[in-house]
């Protein structure tokens, strides 16, 4: 049986269920035991009971190595992708959609040994994205990550944008 990610965001009552009982530390295991983390290296550190905080690291590895000796950066990329999306879809809840719309990331320097990155999401950031869905029908926030080393140094920055709309007012029942 193929692993399937999709149980996370399918739109039909089933994919809500789940997605309303997902706790953080089956989030935390599920994400841990997903074939592209596994393959990567990634780790999830902790997902906060509020999932207002996730930590991941990345130990360099044989596997994801470059071929100058440091972190790959896909890996790198791969290690903070999902996260600001599956934390604001619990945050807010079934009835907005999150999507990832952008990223881009700037490397600083190159990474060895273990790398890690820290999300919070405060409760003013929450409130904003609320009130901007209300005021425009969507909202598209933006958030900053870095990316650290051992020695605390920033390793890549990376700058997402979400997607995020009420249900209700995307699909309309006829």
């Amino acid at each position: 049986m193929a692993f399937s990610f999709n149980i996370l965001i399918k739109e039909n009552e089933v994919g809500k269920k789940i997605h309303e009982r997902i706790t953080p530390n089956s989030l935390k295991r599920l994400l841990n035991f997903y074939p592209p983390y596994l393959g990567a290296g990634v780790k999830v550190e902790y997902i906060s009971g509020d999932w207002k905080e996730m930590r991941i690291s990345m130990k360099l590895r044989w596997y994801n190595r470059n071929i100058v000796g440091t972190h790959f950066g896909g890996s790198l990329y791969s290690m903070v992708d999902p996260h600001l999306m599956l934390m604001l879809m619990q945050l807010l809840g079934s009835d907005y959609i999150v999507w990832d719309k952008s990223a881009s990331i700037n490397f600083i320097r190159p990474g060895t040994g273990r790398v890690s990155a820290t999300f919070l999401i405060p409760d003013e950031v929450i409130e904003a994205i609320k009130e901007g869905v209300e005021r425009k029908n969507k909202f598209l926030p933006e958030f900053n990550v870095a990316v650290i080393d051992e020695n605390d140094k920033i390793v890549a920055k990376i700058e997402k944008t979400l997607y995020v709309r009420r249900k209700a007012k995307l699909f309309k029942k006829t």
